[in-house]
């Protein structure tokens, strides 16, 4: 009986293990570094609803809703621009920072925490 749940617990371990694509994260305070810092290009993708947008966002952001970015970020953003996303909490960025990862992305990163964890500057 123990062998057989040992075995389970290690297949359960594998399987969760596989294919999972943690992507990248950027704390605040390295954004906040980031974004002072001269001759730096990066392209900051806010995916929260429009009304959290428009009362405050990390400067230069643009907004493409959590729904619509899905498509649109494929289209919009090129693969060898510096993005990072910005959520609520961090799971939404962190979603479509593994979808333009696994299509060929190389510098895609999620705010960790997203505007909870964000104490810079608003606009």
């Amino acid at each position: 009986m123990y062998f057989r749940l040992s075995i389970l617990i290690i297949l359960a371990g594998l399987l969760m293990g596989a294919g999972s694509n943690v992507p990248s994260q950027v704390s605040a305070s390295q954004l906040a570094r980031e974004i002072k810092a001269p001759n730096q290009s990066l392209v900051i993708v806010d995916v929260r609803e429009p009304e959290l947008f428009e009362a405050g966002h990390i400067p230069g952001a643009i907004n493409t809703p959590y729904p619509g970015v899905k498509t649109r970020a494929l289209e919009e953003l090129k693969p060898d621009q510096n993005i990072v996303f910005v959520c609520h909490g961090g799971p939404m960025g962190d979603e479509m920072a593994e979808i333009l990862d696994a299509n060929g992305y190389k510098q895609v990163r999620n705010l960790t925490g997203g505007m909870r964890r964000w104490s810079g500057p608003l606009e």
